[in-house]
């Protein structure tokens, strides 16, 4: 897939990374495996992040740390996981949209705190 010449759904990206693992790589990792590595792939976004918008400085190792590569890190190992469970990302956002819409209405506008 040439990224630089179309958009991906959420959905065309579950398919996409549903045929890449049994393809490519053979199987799923168990979701517990899967979860795991979630959280390392969080980790090392939170490591970039806080190196280049927080306080902590770069070490030698943490240079050439690319940002987008760790987010796209971690949208992968969470499509993973909505695979092998079922999950409807986009319903599931979709849903999520409704839910912050209701209850959320006022509650931005209203927090001194934004303004």
């Amino acid at each position: 897939m040439d990224s630089k010449s179309k958009q991906i759904t959420i959905e065309q990206a579950q398919k996409d990374v549903d045929h890449w693992i049994k393809t490519v790589g053979v199987r799923y990792f168990g979701e517990l495996t899967n979860m795991s590595i979630l959280m390392e792939e969080v980790g090392e976004l939170a490591r970039i992040m806080s190196r280049k918008y927080g306080e902590q400085s770069y070490k030698e190792s943490d240079k050439g740390g690319d940002l987008a590569d760790e987010m796209a890190d971690v949208l992968w190992v969470l499509i993973c996981l909505a695979n092998q469970t079922g999950v409807n990302l986009t319903e599931a956002l979709e849903k999520n949209f409704e839910k912050k819409n209701i209850r959320d209405k006022d509650r931005h506008q209203n927090n001194e705190k934004l303004k």
